[in-house]
């Protein structure tokens, strides 16, 4: 089997099958065994990721839509508002420049971007998985196209008329 292996990637692609990245083995392999290199990606991915990881990609989704935009405003408008409706009865727990809203959206911030920015790695990764599985679909058809204009071109050799 493994000369069988050695012969495909030979004829197809011009090189020895120990040289191939491992995405070409996988579609020499696939050839061979005349299965399916095509997978659900984010399936394969989700599965792969950690409890944090998951819970790091909710935090970035609601952190990044209109949602949380419309929530956070009314908390900050409603801290603004209380603090000043209260200072003029002298209650204010916040009292104007609001130094307390200031820290809590500094550290908001703070955790919030790395946060964010490990999603978009992760999101970043996903696509290169994406990539590489486009490019195995890709060098198959190609491949499979290849051996059957080779098998086509035979066929027509054999029914070809003789001239003579």
């Amino acid at each position: 089997m493994k000369k069988y292996f050695e012969n495909l990637a030979r004829a197809l692609l011009g090189q020895p099958y120990g040289d191939l990245s491992s995405g070409e083995k996988k579609v020499i392999d696939s050839i061979a065994e005349k299965t399916s290199v095509s997978e659900n990606v984010n399936e394969t991915f989700h599965d792969s990721l950690k409890f944090g990881q998951v819970v790091a990609d909710k935090i970035a989704a609601f952190g990044g839509s209109w949602t949380f935009i419309g929530l956070f405003l009314a908390f900050i408008l409603a801290w603004i508002v209380m603090n000043t409706v209260w200072l003029v009865g002298g209650v204010a727990f916040d009292p104007y420049p609001f130094i307390l809203l200031n820290l809590g959206l500094s550290s908001l911030a703070a955790f919030q971007a790395p946060i964010i920015m490990m999603s978009q790695n992760r999101q970043a990764a996903k696509d290169r998985v994406k990539q590489d599985a486009a490019f195995e679909v890709n060098l198959k058809l190609e491949l499979e196209m290849m051996r059957l204009n080779e098998k086509v071109d035979e066929l027509k050799e054999r029914l070809k008329p003789d001239n003579n």
